[in-house]
């Protein structure tokens, strides 16, 4: 086993958000290399608890990271890392809920840290969101040394906030923090919903033979991270002593046209609806995205192994396997359709005839 995979043996992690697509592989992977105890707080208000691995040294504590009496409890576990992934997810929703994005990802973020701090934890992982830092006007591909001022979302900028508390923590008190900037992240363990990423809605509706709602005009790319490789970057992360202090992208390093992705699952399901156009969204104003991963490869060794096609199938597969649970938490208002870019919903007139049986995380990404 590599040093750095072997480095959790014996360790207790705590991960926050570890119900969601990232955390709960994360959770299972740390389970897995022998870690003595990982630590999963989630309040389940964006996951799942089905999506929990069922190992026994995996814990489960039901709650938020804004709850002083839940943090007390986890971080009376001595944990020697923590990954604080929980966030309030993602652009539209904190849009709509404002003042709970700053709640969940200001203070929630502020309040790991200081129980990091006073609990003399070795290592905090950071997961932000490269969607967020670099605004829309800046320069692909895209340089961690570059940032934006004119963000869009309250959930851009809350995730720069967070950014911000990890640089006072590691220079004023000598936290040991790095920070991971998640681009576009999919693949198994991602409940389809409202608020959630373009690629599960589309499977979802796909799944149900409802046609793709696309909100841009055929040109538009996002660089999507397959859920295993950002794994394999946390894991890095939560090693590699170069990393202390820094920001680095976790990416694939490749653009994919979004237009051309919703074909493609349409094909890979079988799904006869098509793609229909939809409303553009106003804080979605970024065309094209792509990540320089450049800094990840020297401080973590970071190499994405996963081919976009293959991680397409694998999230399909994933899909089939839980399809009944899906259907029945997935949550979307009624009467409404997938849009792309990111997983908020649109509008979308559909013939009665076509509609099939009804059925119902924290973590970060991008919008």
């Amino acid at each position: 086993m590599s040093d750095y995979r072997s480095h959790f043996q014996g360790k207790t992690v705590l991960v926050t958000g570890g119900a969601g697509a990232i955390g709960s592989n994360l959770t299972k992977t740390l389970g897995e290399l022998g870690a003595k105890m990982v630590v999963v707080l989630d309040d389940l208000s964006a996951a799942y608890e089905w999506n929990i691995p069922a190992l026994r040294n995996v814990l489960f504590v039901k709650g938020s990271v804004v709850d002083e009496v839940v943090l007390k409890r986890v971080f009376n576990e001595q944990p020697d890392i923590v990954y604080h992934l929980s966030a309030f997810f993602a652009n539209q929703n904190s849009v709509d809920y404002p003042e709970r994005d700053l709640m969940v990802n200001g203070l929630g973020t502020l309040r790991v840290l200081q129980y990091a701090q006073m609990c003399g934890v070795d290592r905090v992982v950071y997961a932000s969101s490269g969607c967020s830092i670099y605004g829309s006007a800046a320069p692909l591909p895209l340089k961690e040394e570059f940032m934006s001022m004119h963000l869009t979302s309250p959930y851009q900028i809350t995730k720069m906030l967070g950014e911000l508390y990890c640089n006072f923590f590691h220079h004023h008190f000598g936290v040991k923090v790095v920070k991971t900037r998640f681009f576009n992240s999919y693949g198994p363990g991602e409940v389809p919903g409202q608020y959630r990423n373009v690629i599960p809605n589309f499977i979802y509706w796909a799944m149900r033979g409802m046609p793709l709602a696309f909100t841009g005009s055929g040109d538009e790319t996002r660089d999507f991270t397959y859920v295993m490789d950002i794994v394999d970057a946390l894991l890095r992360a939560g090693y590699h002593e170069k990393a202390i202090g820094q920001e680095m992208n976790i990416a694939s390093g490749r653009e994919t046209n979004i237009l051309k992705m919703a074909e493609r699952i349409n094909e890979l399901v079988g799904n006869k609806g098509g793609i229909v156009r939809a409303p553009a969204r106003k804080w979605d104003t970024k065309k094209r995205l792509l990540a320089s991963i450049e800094r990840a490869r020297d401080l973590l060794g970071y190499e994405p192994q996963m081919e976009f096609d293959q991680g397409l199938q694998k999230t399909i597969q994933w899909f089939k396997e839980n399809w009944d649970r899906i259907k029945r938490d997935a949550e979307f208002p009624p009467g409404m359709s997938s849009a792309v870019r990111g997983g908020p919903v649109v509008p979308e007139p559909i013939p009665l005839t076509t509609m099939p049986a009804s059925g119902h995380s924290a973590g970060a990404g991008c919008g």
